[in-house]
């Protein structure tokens, strides 16, 4: 494992439990949508079926089982503790509109014809979209919480940082996933505006980040 994995690794989790937190601790889920985060649970799920079959280390497990409960902790904080904050009339984004196209995808493009092997795919796909209805929310209200752009800059630094990983795994191990790199690059690009709105209005001190309203 090099520097980069292990970094981004650190910062997906640091993103998770922030989001996790800031739920918890404000006894609040608004301003984050709801979608996104059954999307991530999907993600995780369809990713980690073998979690109890093939064994790679035991680095490799404890993060599938931290991703997993994590990711479920949060959308039950969401959906059933927290349900009377949520605000669900701006979770608006139309799922079927990622969901078809990545169905699709998994089958068509895979390195086997297997049900393990179409639900990795799948997973690596959507992973790629599933922040599309939180970044469609804040576009709705305009405005989102510095907490919670803060959660949003660790994921897009996850993404960044895995870029830097399969690089160097390019370089020194000659290895390349094709459907990682791609979808990874695709996930990354959806986060460079927001990136900039981040450094230029958060790290100055303003309590939320605005973002131009939808015409």
């Amino acid at each position: 494992m090099n520097i980069f994995r292990l970094a981004g690794d650190v910062s997906h989790v640091v993103a998770i439990l922030i989001l996790f937190l800031k739920i918890w601790r404000s006894r609040s889920c608004a301003g984050i949508s709801g979608k996104s985060q059954v999307l991530f649970a999907v993600v995780f799920t369809s990713r980690y079926l073998d979690l109890f079959t093939v064994y790679i280390s035991a680095y490799n497990t404890i993060m599938k089982v931290v991703f997993l409960s994590l990711s479920y902790a949060t959308v039950y904080l969401i959906f059933m503790r927290f349900r009377s904050t949520s605000t669900s009339e701006h979770d608006t984004f139309r799922l079927e509109f990622l969901l078809i196209p990545v169905v699709g995808l998994s089958f068509l493009e895979n390195y086997a014809f297997t049900p393990l092997e179409i639900l990795w795919t799948f997973s690596i796909f959507l992973e790629a979209v599933a922040i599309m209805p939180q970044l469609f929310m804040i576009t709705n209200t305009g405005e989102a919480e510095s907490i919670t752009t803060h959660y949003l800059f660790f994921l897009g630094l996850y993404r960044a940082l895995y870029l830097a990983n399969w690089v160097w795994r390019y370089h020194t191990e000659g290895f390349f996933d094709q459907i990682a790199v791609v979808s990874g690059v695709v996930q990354t690009f959806f986060y460079c505006d927001f990136f900039y709105l981040y450094i230029t209005r958060v790290l100055r001190g303003s309590a939320k980040m605005g973002l131009p309203m939808p015409v």
